[in-house]
């Protein structure tokens, strides 16, 4: 019965049609030292930059609403109306006020007049001038109060118009046609999907490395393969009390779609570099679970397991374990296990 062949071993079989080549022929790379990139992955989440919970600022009942979730809404766009009826009443109680304080401080204002003319000729005092003028006086007083009044009837009035302060989605209505508005109650959330943010917890440990340098960090969002690069980071100068920690923010390019605020994230963060072993990737040999480079030798090109670690901008590799500084791999791990030097099992 044949014997199966060993996992290294098996990663060094002759594949037909490759032309042998010497271990002198082959090109070969330096196992060096290189500064690498030390990163911390934060988990966050997706928030909006610009959001706002519209709030009822008068009591009444809701007779009409126009929007609701995942509706998109124009800033001043009307989005829910409350019932303006005491409302309208205010206002035209407050517009007869203005009306009686006018007709008060014309007539005093005519009292004055005929008051200062009679002086002249000597029929009344000055007391009585003074008098009048002191009336006339109190009457603007009045009328300016009426007016502020009107004024004061009329904003309430309009606090019945639930209007859209930005331009956004809606992102949840809290309530429903015939319901009562009460001040301070919820009615809809907005936020603007151009404009969103992960944000994540950093350790103060994590944090102080990294308090007044230029961050750089790449998001990851499920559901996509690739990172995405965040355009700013901002490390929020205020450490958590309890939690110890300090908030990071890292804004989301604005060509990105499909992303909703809530939506969890992981947040992958430069906070530094460190010299680490490093080859090129192309001398790295994959087959299964098995992660290997031909190390030249020697007596030729060995094969020898390695633990890579995260692959690097300029077309490196960093090696975690298996391999020393001043090893030489051979940068076509497939012609080097041709080789007739080559020896499949590890050092």
């Amino acid at each position: 019965m044949t014997r199966p062949l060993p996992v290294l071993a098996a990663c060094a079989v002759i594949l037909t049609g490759q032309p042998a080549a010497s271990a002198a022929d082959l090109e070969t790379a330096l196992v060096e030292r290189a500064p690498v990139a030390v990163l911390h992955v934060a988990e966050g989440v997706v928030e909006a930059v610009n959001s706002a919970t519209l709030a009822a600022q008068v009591q009444g009942r809701i007779v009409d609403v126009r929007a609701d979730a995942g509706d998109a809404v124009k800033s001043g766009q009307v989005l829910m109306r409350i019932d303006a009826s005491e409302a309208n009443q205010a206002v035209a109680g407050a517009a007869a006020s203005v009306a009686q304080a006018q007709a008060t401080y014309t007539n005093a204002q005519a009292q004055w007049a005929r008051n200062v003319a009679l002086r002249d000729k000597g029929f009344v005092s000055q007391a009585v001038v003074d008098q009048s003028l002191a009336a006339m006086r109190a009457a603007e007083a009045g009328l300016k109060a009426a007016r502020a009044g009107r004024g004061q009837a009329v904003t309430v009035r309009d606090f019945t118009t639930i209007v859209a302060p930005l331009a956004g989605v809606v992102a949840e209505r809290h309530a429903e046609a015939g319901e009562m508005a009460q001040p301070g109650r919820p009615l809809l959330t907005l936020y603007d999907p151009a404009r969103l943010r992960v944000v994540a917890q950093l350790p103060q440990s994590v944090a102080q490395g990294v308090q007044g340098t230029s961050l750089a960090a790449d998001i990851m969002l499920s559901g996509r393969d690739a990172p995405l690069a965040a355009e700013a980071v901002m490390l929020v100068p205020s450490a958590d009390p309890r939690t110890h920690t300090m908030e990071v923010r890292a804004s989301l390019p604005a060509t990105v779609t499909g992303v909703v605020p809530g939506q969890f994230a992981r947040l992958v963060l430069r906070v530094g570099s460190a010299p680490r072993l490093t080859v090129p990737a192309a001398a790295v040999l994959r087959r299964g679970e098995v992660t290997a480079v031909y190390v030249q030798t020697e007596a030729g090109f060995r094969l020898r397991q390695i633990r890579p670690g995260q692959a690097l901008p300029d077309g490196r590799i960093e090696i975690l374990a298996g391999l020393n500084v001043g090893d030489r791999v051979a940068l076509d791990p497939v012609r080097a296990s041709l080789s007739r030097q080559q020896n499949a099992s590890p050092q």
